[in-house]
């Protein structure tokens, strides 16, 4: 079997009803692999696994709360039951909310500490609880492969997110804190890596970047003036990292995160 194929693996996504976890989702089943979709909304899991449906059959949904162990554990005894097994780990779920954010005419002083906490819940705690759950049952098999998404906003000071930039730059260092406790006690067999991509539309920071008739906002203009490459991030993008980290291609890698920003995090401005 090729280093690079993804045929038969047993692959979680949470968030994937969102834009960026729905399109890595769809990526990986038309690879061959089998892939479950977790989110929080019912609606959202019937209509993406409905969609996906007509590339492949290989495609199953489950509700879940990331930031509940219970409702996890519950997925968890389902999936194995159903599947046997868990080959890989994408923590998508995600986003961010407008009071853990700093308006254009607000300060940090006027930041809501309950939105902060829920935008750090969602995005670092709702990584480590599915590793949590999901990694016990590939500790068992002694394979396994969790991937984090991260952001530029974990290694840039980037304006007005500070919940989403604290909660990013954490993950950072969760993913190379649980690859070492992995592989130390578990062995090379499991592995964590994270992707950090730049900057994409989406449906939360649309308005943010894209005016009504398509022209970039001021920060839109600002983002691509800070890219080399002088545009937002296609979803598919995400795709050849995405694949590279879950086959066994990059079976000698664990620990890192892959900046995918069209030379955002390598530029200086100058």
């Amino acid at each position: 079997m090729s280093l690079f194929s993804l045929e038969n693996k047993v692959v979680l996504v949470t968030g994937g009803g969102g834009v960026l976890g729905g399109s890595m989702a769809t990526y990986l089943l038309e690879q061959g692999a089998t892939v479950i979709i977790l989110h929080y909304k019912q609606d959202t899991v019937d209509e993406t696994v409905k969609r996906m449906q007509s590339i492949s059959n290989k495609v199953d949904g489950y509700v879940c709360n990331v930031v509940e162990e219970k409702s996890l554990q519950e997925v968890a005894v389902a999936i194995i039951a159903k599947y046997g097994r868990i080959d890989v780990l994408i923590n998508a779920a995600g986003g961010n909310m407008p009071g853990a954010t700093v308006g254009p005419a607000q300060s940090f002083f006027d930041i809501n500490i309950d939105d902060f906490k829920k935008v750090v819940d969602l995005n670092l705690f709702g990584s480590i609880i599915p590793s949590i759950i999901f990694g016990k049952e590939m500790v068992k098999n002694k394979q396994g492969v969790i991937i984090n998404i991260s952001s530029m906003a974990s290694e840039r000071a980037i304006t007005r997110v500070a919940g989403y930039s604290a909660s990013k730059a954490a993950i950072d260092n969760f993913t190379k804190w649980l690859s070492v406790e992995l592989v130390l006690k578990y062995g090379d067999g499991l592995r964590v890596n994270a992707i950090a991509p730049g900057f994409f539309i989406g449906n939360q920071n649309r308005a943010l970047l894209l005016n009504e008739d398509g022209s970039y906002t001021d920060r839109g203009n600002t983002i691509i003036a800070n890219t080399p490459m002088r545009r937002f991030g296609d979803a598919d993008e995400l795709h050849g990292a995405l694949h590279y980290l879950c086959t066994d291609a990059s079976k000698f890698v664990t620990g890192i995160t892959i900046p995918v920003d069209g030379g955002f995090s390598a530029f200086s401005g100058v």
